[in-house]
């Protein structure tokens, strides 16, 4: 059985301190390359369309692994990631063609989750019974849907993200709208950690979250299994 997911990257670029930020170019790589050497079928769009805006600590040192700096020298999947649809384009498209959606972190997406464009994307999908996955802070763009009941689609849940202890370790707890392991609490999951750094995911039914950049490939690795590929 083949699939094929939608992967939607933030457009934000600027924290609340006004440092820059953007998506963590890992976070996308690892799972599109997974994903497509698997035979699934990958689209990747984002919050206002256009070029993703890359959050430039991912494109340097350890972080730049060999999987991102595959993913950014190839030239076919660099029209993709400078094209990309808006979420509002692919709504008006329909999304019926798609078994899963991701999202990659990078602080930007902690400032995306109240768009009500990928508000109303994460909750078509989800209130299909299709796979919701995101990793690092990509969670924190789920902190708004909704299920058919009115309930967060992460309560109940076994869900990971970005923890506290990350955070301040990265310095940006002060330039972010809400720490994303308190959130995930709030909204009553069951939030589960490994240790900083360490790679760790977790499915709960079709909810499909990892806590860090080093978490992208287990993500990707678990939804595969879901998708069944």
């Amino acid at each position: 059985m083949g699939g094929k997911v939608l992967i939607v990257a933030t457009s934000a670029t600027k924290l609340l301190d006004g440092r820059d930020t953007g998506c963590w170019v890992e976070e996308v790589a690892s799972p599109y390359l997974l994903w497509t050497e698997k035979g699934l079928q990958v689209d990747i769009a984002s919050i206002s369309g256009g070029a993703i805006p890359w959050d430039e600590a991912s494109t340097s040192g350890d972080f730049y692994t060999a999987e991102a700096k595959k993913f950014m020298e190839d030239d076919k999947i660099r029209s993709l990631i400078e094209q990309t649809r808006s979420v509002k384009d692919v709504l008006a498209g329909g999304v019926d063609q798609y078994d899963a959606v991701f999202l990659p972190g990078g602080h930007g997406i902690v400032f995306d989750g109240n768009n009500s464009d990928l508000k109303a994307l994460l909750e078509k999908f989800w209130n299909d019974g299709k796979v919701v996955s995101a990793v690092c802070h990509g969670p924190a763009g789920l902190v708004y849907a909704k299920d058919a009941s009115g309930d967060s689609i992460l309560k109940g849940k076994q869900v990971a993200g970005f923890s506290n202890t990350e955070e301040v370790a990265v310095g940006k707890e002060k330039a972010v709208p809400f720490l994303l392991e308190d959130r995930i609490k709030e909204l009553g999951a069951d939030y589960k950690k490994d240790g900083d750094w360490t790679p760790f995911a977790v499915a709960s039914g079709k909810l499909v979250t990892g806590q860090n950049p080093q978490s992208s490939k287990k993500v990707a690795e678990l939804v595969a299994g879901i998708l069944k590929v």
